[in-house]
């Protein structure tokens, strides 16, 4: 028994030994995680006063920022934001004057930290260095400090870092023996010389904040003096080979001979491949050497959206037949290509259904750097259908990298700069250098992950941009082949840059709802002239109302101040009860609009791609609810991701239309395509079409047998005649590939050709004129229709689109409204189908037809038709309203309902069945009102007036001249 235990002894130590001496040449680590000692510098008086040789007499929490451990000064009116405020109503306007008290300061223009530092501060740690490390190649890193660090050890200065793309590495072998040492790092996040533009989403208040602090891995890394200290890798799929570009360092001082051992293989797939290693001998005689090999890579896998499989490289250093050192990357055998007007896949045509990620953390103030927080981003945009994201002027840290590998999406990270409102490009400031840096910085510590596809500058740049841009281009596309490069991500005003191998631009994107709705209409005039791959820039931007259920959940370092002087206002308008609903009815309206624009951008000919602005909300540049998600990447509530998927997934379903209201003597008619960009065609696919009738009773199947190329496929055309319907009806056009996940669907609406003749008593005017008051005052009832004569809303401009990013930011700039309210359960909708939200047969009823604002009625006067105004001016407002008045029963529309409107119409239909329900026992309104409150609406201005106080203006409301060679 003895014997048998000193042999499972002698087994366990042989175990452990192994263990021991395969990780006892690999990096050690001290995390440097903890209390750190502090010390703010607002006066900039640290470096002169040494306070890298004192001990700091403050406390903080790293990995974090100021804010998250309490530092800071006090939100007052004076802060200094870093960010454009080009609505300064807020600082002025008499009705916001309880938000700009102190004690109760409610910024409207973006989020709200605990604290608020902009300037220098110091961090101070003890390490003990073992006796071990002693002639050790020693790193101290710093994943994410925000912006620029000065590092002492001791009393001696390492160094100065500014980057804020890439961790800050600084090499102190020199400078760390074995023992005790004191560490101090000076963060500073200024703008400084280098101006990236203070609205660059890398460190603008509008976005993650401009923080202060180290967040992410901090540690001192041991390796031995010599090591790799880059590893590159560049698939070639036609050679069915990845080349390797090595660089060796050696801090020994003489020359050393020895072997790298590079084996590879595949781990995230169920498919497994291991690669023949190879062995690459080098002799290192200076202090550094580049080696380059190719490593054949068999019957490899490929990565791409579908199938991200990925291998893990290992290259061990070994000297004397010892392992060293060693460095492991993983990467995928892809190949992203422009091939005319579209992006290739592996050989395969692909389409970016992408979203903008503009650096939004609510809960932190910075982005994560955890694997399993980004890969939650991933897996919600591929559960949306999104298989791209674009980084809006900033850089994601390696774990945003490490999950879009894993999940299969295609980045396109920028360098940090927005470029303008007070900074440019091209006129030899150190922005221009720092771009080439950063990039640089960029592609070698992220360059062999698959998903780095694409590289930009940044954004919407001013000054010398077309030359300076160009040699970017230059510049990349023969340094590393990796990706595809275009200038930068613009709207439609900017100058082309000529060599872009993509376009990341504006004007071909939006909805032309200025005229009646179809699904037919192409964006292909406006990409005419692009020769390569054309990505809709910032498409969408439709707002959705405040959802105030959202406040509770920013429990970090951030409130949202902004939602809850909004929420504050609106029930001063006497509406806090309808929150809930207007969040529900725009949010119907703008994931309408971004199906139609979806689908738009799929049936257009040379179209590649789109990049949402964006899938979740913006809480900056105004409060820009864009979303249908929230800042939280949360949905909602009035569409999910099966819903989106729908219009928004790799096969897509289309119906062609050339209009969606009809009239029974018509015939529908539609051209059914598909959008396929899935892994493969498919061979012979069934496409059925059913439209059917609001119980589900199917009126007319057609299918199809066909083919489905990768790309846009046209089916057919598909009709029925519409005759067989007597009453007013909305329909459902669903189209679907059989035995698949894939469908798609439309609503259209029918209406009688001619109405039956109404017997009423109702008074039909334009005018509240005496004969009207008379009518009323015998008790009658009349139908005044006020199109075109409102005073009391003149100023509020209502389209059938909602609200563009947002009226605050875009200085009121028309259309103010977001879609509007009713209660399809009214008798007044009785003889006319809808939802409780905008559709699209009621395009011709509120497109561009005047609104009144109610501000003097009582409070608990509720619209038959409510639309919904920007919650910066929360007026409220009305389309059609009853009331009794002056001893009759009074309808008014300030939109044009009127008899003299054909039938079949929607407008027609509408006063049908309002004017029918006028004649019926039902027409009983709630509030009685004087005549006088009513007559006003024709005569007195609104009393609730904007002003923006200020005359500076984002990019989009300048002359195209400004935003060109001017510094």
């Amino acid at each position: 028994m003895r014997l048998k235990k000193h042999l499972v002894f002698l087994c366990l130590f042989s175990i452990f030994n192994c263990v021991f001496k395969a990780f006892a040449d690999e990096p050690q680590r001290i995390p440097l995680a903890g209390t750190w000692r502090f010390k703010m510098d607002a006066a900039d008086r640290g470096i002169n006063e040494k306070w890298f040789a004192k001990t700091l007499d403050e406390q903080v929490k790293l990995p974090g920022s100021m804010a998250e451990n309490n530092k800071g000064e006090n939100i007052t009116l004076k802060t200094q934001w870093t960010g454009s405020i080009y609505d300064s109503s807020f600082f002025f306007n008499p009705r916001l004057e309880k938000y700009r008290k102190e004690g109760n300061i409610k910024i409207p223009f973006w989020l709200t930290p605990n604290k608020h530092y902009v300037g220098a501060a110091w961090y101070q740690k003890d390490v003990e260095i073992p006796a071990g490390w002693a002639k050790k190649h020693l790193i101290l890193f710093l994943e994410q400090p925000h912006t620029e660090t000065i590092v002492w050890i001791d009393d001696q200065q390492v160094g100065m870092q500014n980057s804020m793309v890439a961790p800050h590495q600084y090499n102190i072998s020199k400078l760390l023996s074995p023992g005790k040492h004191t560490i101090t790092i000076r963060v500073d996040n200024r703008i400084k010389e280098i101006n990236v533009g203070p609205d660059s989403h890398s460190l603008t208040d509008h976005t993650q904040g401009n923080w202060n602090g180290i967040n992410g891995r901090m540690e001192i890394i041991a390796d031995n003096p010599l090591y790799v200290e880059d590893l590159q890798v560049y698939p070639n799929l036609k050679e069915a080979t990845a080349q390797l570009k090595i660089v060796l360092n050696n801090e020994i001082g003489k020359a050393q001979k020895g072997e790298i051992h590079i084996s590879a293989q595949s781990f995230n797939s169920s498919k497994k491949h291991q690669v023949r290693p190879i062995i690459i001998k080098f002799n290192s005689k200076g202090a550094s050497d580049s080696l380059v090999a190719d490593l054949p890579m068999g019957d490899f896998l490929t990565w791409d959206e579908f199938s991200p499989a990925l291998y893990r490289l290992t290259a061990a250093l070994m000297v004397k037949g010892k392992k060293v050192s060693e460095k492991q990357v993983t990467f995928g055998m892809r190949s992203f290509k422009a091939d005319g007007h579209y992006f290739t896949i592996n050989g395969r045509k692909t389409f970016l259904r992408g979203t903008v990620d503009n650096a939004v953390f609510p809960l932190t103030g910075y982005p994560a750097t955890d694997l399993d927080s980004w890969l939650r981003i991933m897996r919600k945009c591929k559960a949306y259908g999104l298989n791209h994201v674009r980084y809006h002027s900033w850089c994601p840290p390696e774990a945003a990298f490490e999950a879009a590998d894993l999940v299969g999406i295609y980045l396109q990270p920028e360098g940090p700069s927005w470029a303008n409102h007070g900074s440019s490009l091209g006129y030899g400031a150190p922005i221009d250098q720092f771009i080439y840096d950063e990039t640089t910085r960029m592609a070698k510590q992220y360059g062999n992950y698959a998903s780095f596809c694409m590289m930009a500058y940044g954004n919407e740049p001013r000054g010398r941009q077309v030359e300076y841009l160009t040699e970017f281009n230059n510049y990349w596309k023969a340094k590393d082949s990796r990706r595809l490069y275009t200038g930068a991500s613009v709207g439609g005003s900017w100058p082309v840059i000529p060599n872009n191998e993509f376009m990341v631009r504006a004007g071909a994107r939006g909805l032309d709802w200025n005229r009646q709705p179809e699904s037919y209409s192409t964006y292909a005039d406006k990409i005419r002239q692009f020769a390569v791959p054309f990505v809709a820039h910032e498409m969408g931007q439709y707002c959705v109302f405040p959802n105030f259920d959202e406040i509770k959940k920013y429990t970090g370092v951030y409130r949202a101040k902004n939602f809850e002087l909004f929420q504050e206002d609106l029930a001063d308008h006497h509406m806090a009860d309808q929150a809930h609903l207007f969040m529900m009815a725009s949010g119907k309206l703008q994931a309408l609009c971004y199906k139609y624009e979806i689908e738009k951008a799929l049936r257009t000919p040379n179209y590649s791609g789109f990049q949402l602005l964006s899938l979740n909300d913006y809480p900056g540049q105004g409060t820009a609810l864009v979303g249908v998600l929230d800042a939280f990447w949360d949905d909602k509530g009035y569409i999910d991701s099966t819903a989106f998927t729908r219009f928004c997934d790799d096969v897509v379903p289309l119906a062609s239309l050339k209009k969606f209201t009809f009239n029974n003597s018509e015939t529908f008619e539609a051209e059914i395509q598909v959008a396929n960009y899935s892994q493969n065609p498919f061979d012979k696919a069934t496409v059925i079409c059913y439209l059917k009738d609001e119980l589900g009773k199917t009126l007319f199947t057609y299918t199809y047998k066909s083919k489905l190329a990768i790309g846009l496929n046209t089916l057919g055309n598909i009709s029925y005649s519409l005759s067989a319907i007597s009453k007013a009806a909305k329909l459902n056009l669903e189209v679907e590939i059989a035995g698949t996940k894939y469908s798609n669907n439309w609503n259209v609406w029918v209406y009688p050709a001619k109405l039956p003749q109404l017997q009423t008593d109702v008074y039909y005017t334009t005018a509240l004129d005496a004969k009207a008051k008379a009518v009323l005052a015998k008790g009658g009832k009349v139908f005044l229709n006020a199109a075109g004569q409102v005073v009391k809303g003149k100023e509020v401009v209502q389209t059938f689109l909602p609200v563009f990013w947002n009226t605050s930011w875009f200085k009121m700039r028309p259309p103010h409204t977001l879609g509007f309210l009713v209660n399809p359960k009214h008798p007044a909708f009785a003889d006319f189908p809808t939802a409780y939200h905008s559709e699209l047969q009621w395009w011709e009823i509120v497109n561009k037809q005047q609104v009144m604002v109610l501000e003097d009625f009582p409070a608990d006067f509720r619209p038959i038709i409510q639309p919904i105004d920007t919650w910066f001016m929360n007026r409220r407002l009305a389309s059609v309203f009853e009331a009794k008045v002056g001893g009759g029963k009074l309808v008014v529309s300030s939109s044009d309902l009127s008899p003299q409107k054909a039938d079949g119409t929607p407008a027609k239909q509408l006063y049908y069945s309002i004017v029918k329900y006028m004649a019926s026992a039902d027409f009983n309104p709630k509030n009685d009102i004087k005549i006088e409150l009513v007559e006003d609406i024709f005569k007195t201005p609104t009393k609730q007036q904007f002003d923006t106080f200020t005359k500076s203006s984002p990019d989009e409301l300048r002359p195209k001249s400004s935003l060109q060679n001017k510094n």
